[in-house]
């Protein structure tokens, strides 16, 4: 078993981590990470797989790729070692990419190229790529499909104009109220009350129920199921599709009186 997840970490399916100079050898050249990827997975000498680390490093837009690596870590910017983070997982070709978290600590301006090239990559590469997030904006402006999690459990999945245009769930009514758009500049944003639940311990029922103000006592006792209601888009919540469309015509004229 483990050998066979072995045989499918990195080279089908690869990750970019969410911090990159935490993931790379302090003490080795980047280029020599990068080939020691390709070498797992590949019966090739050295050289190849040098050629095929500089190859990838000049991909992601590495200047000098050559050169570069040789460099350590160290001497590479926040952006550049993600760079060379992505260079990484794509050595072997895979068949998907997940980017977990892959903009953090990074300013704007570099997030912004690094969205831009895991785009590009995706395109290029031909690959399915699976973001994890806690960033609306990057959601909303990169994915196609959106699922959004609470304590490991789906709470609602759908295209991405449907989650963020009709969302079903009230932990995503949560998220999207707190977050701060053009159309609500002149409403208050409010916050989801409450702390996320123990995974070691974690609560009956629907996991999200402590937390949300829609919460009944069947929600207490009984795990709500991913289902798909007429019209709508799958989400797990006992509430009924009424409540949950009056919810969202109350949310729609709220955002209109915060953009008159």
């Amino acid at each position: 078993m483990v050998e066979a997840i072995r045989h499918v970490r990195g080279r089908d399916v690869s990750m970019i981590f969410q911090d990159p100079f935490a993931c790379l050898h302090p003490m080795y050249r980047v280029g020599d990470q990068i080939a020691e990827a390709v070498r797992a997975h590949n019966d090739v000498s050295k050289k190849i797989a040098l050629r095929r680390a500089v190859e990838l490093l000049g991909a992601v837009g590495i200047p000098n790729a050559a050169s570069r690596a040789r460099d350590y870590p160290h001497q590479f910017s926040g952006g550049m070692r993600q760079r060379a983070m992505i260079a990484m997982a794509l050595v072997n070709d895979p068949d998907v990419l997940i980017a977990d978290e892959p903009t953090t600590a990074l300013d704007v301006t570099v997030q912004a190229q690094i969205l831009t090239l895991i785009d590009r990559v995706k395109k290029e590469f031909d690959i399915g790529v699976i973001l994890v997030t806690h960033d609306l904006g990057v959601v909303a402006e990169s994915a196609d499909t959106v699922m959004v999690m609470y304590a490991g459990r789906v709470m609602e999945y759908g295209a991405s104009a449907e989650i963020f245009g009709a969302p079903q769930h009230p932990y995503t009514w949560g998220l999207l109220a707190s977050m701060p758009t053009i159309e609500r500049r002149l409403v208050e944003l409010s916050a989801i009350e409450g702390s996320p639940p123990s995974l070691v311990n974690p609560p009956g029922g629907c996991p999200f129920h402590p937390r949300c103000t829609f919460a009944f006592p069947r929600c207490e006792t009984e795990l709500p199921q991913l289902r798909a209601p007429t019209g709508g888009h799958p989400d797990a919540c006992h509430l009924d599709i009424a409540r949950k469309r009056d919810v969202l015509r109350e949310r729609t004229a709220l955002q209109a009186s915060g953009a008159a």
